[in-house]
């Protein structure tokens, strides 16, 4: 029998400085393709809207969408730990986390996601005494996108690193058990990744965190809009979907992978 990954899994592997590698995945097939190659943990992103729905941002995701591809990726995985990405003003307010967090719980995933600082601590401590495990996601959060005024790198210059840093201290103390960090330089992710004692998983973060993820349609090179700069074509390279996966996975254990050219200063 396969051993499944857990938010156990998943610590110890931090702790044995072993990388953690994460795809996005929406619906079975996918699902059980990067499962059987050994993808520790699939995200069920609100990037679904962009790269399935063909909008220009995540905003008009919605829960039930989410809830529909996180129920298509269970039922194609055996091994790899499942979270779901809570969308845009689902977790306006705690009582509404809570109910839209059930509904993603019960629809298979293993943790949820939410994006934002210190605002969240006390939604996160009411869904970890409600038994729903929590990721954090901070740097470039897209439901922030109008914002941050347009996908822009975050934590450059001294004042806003200091305030990201200090976010990411308040929502592990909150209780968080995974951080996804996007699109902040590299040296921040590492400083973060060491200050505390949960997984974090970079994207656009450079090669000093606990793992990597990638959205899989950046990985395979058949984004409809654009290819971010942090992401890789691994098809291209490969010409075969299972061994540009094998070839990911490869490249983020072994280190080569965020290279210079896929980091920011």
């Amino acid at each position: 029998m396969t051993k499944k990954v857990t938010t156990s899994t998943l610590l110890k592997m931090k702790q044995d400085k072993q990388k953690i590698t994460a795809l996005t995945a929406y619906d079975a097939s996918f699902a059980k393709l990067f499962d059987e190659q050994g993808v520790d943990v699939m995200l069920i992103g609100d990037s679904l809207g962009m790269v399935l729905q063909g909008c220009e941002d995540t905003l008009s995701v919605s829960i039930d969408d989410i809830a529909y591809h996180t129920k298509s990726v269970r039922r194609g995985t055996e091994r790899a730990f499942v979270i779901a990405d809570m969308p845009f003003m689902t977790f306006a307010t705690p009582e509404q986390t809570y109910q839209n967090a059930a509904q993603l719980m019960a629809a298979g995933a293993s943790m949820v996601k939410v994006e934002g600082g210190d605002w969240l601590v006390e939604t996160i401590k009411g869904l970890n005494l409600r038994g729903v495990p929590v990721c954090g996601h901070l740097g470039l959060t897209p439901q922030s996108v109008h914002v941050f005024g347009g996908f822009k790198v975050q934590g450059r210059d001294d004042l806003q690193a200091e305030k990201l840093f200090e976010q990411a201290q308040a929502l592990a103390q909150a209780g968080i058990q995974m951080l996804v960090l996007e699109c902040v330089p590299s040296s921040l992710a590492e400083k973060i990744s060491k200050a505390i004692n949960i997984p974090v998983i970079g994207i656009g973060a450079g090669p000093h965190t606990d793992g990597q993820i990638l959205v899989m349609h950046d990985m395979f090179g058949v984004s409809a809009n654009y290819m971010p700069k942090f992401s890789k074509n691994y098809l291209d390279i490969t010409g075969d979907m299972r061994t540009a996966v094998k070839m990911y996975i490869e490249e983020v254990r072994s280190g080569t992978f965020p290279s210079a050219e896929h980091s920011f200063n």
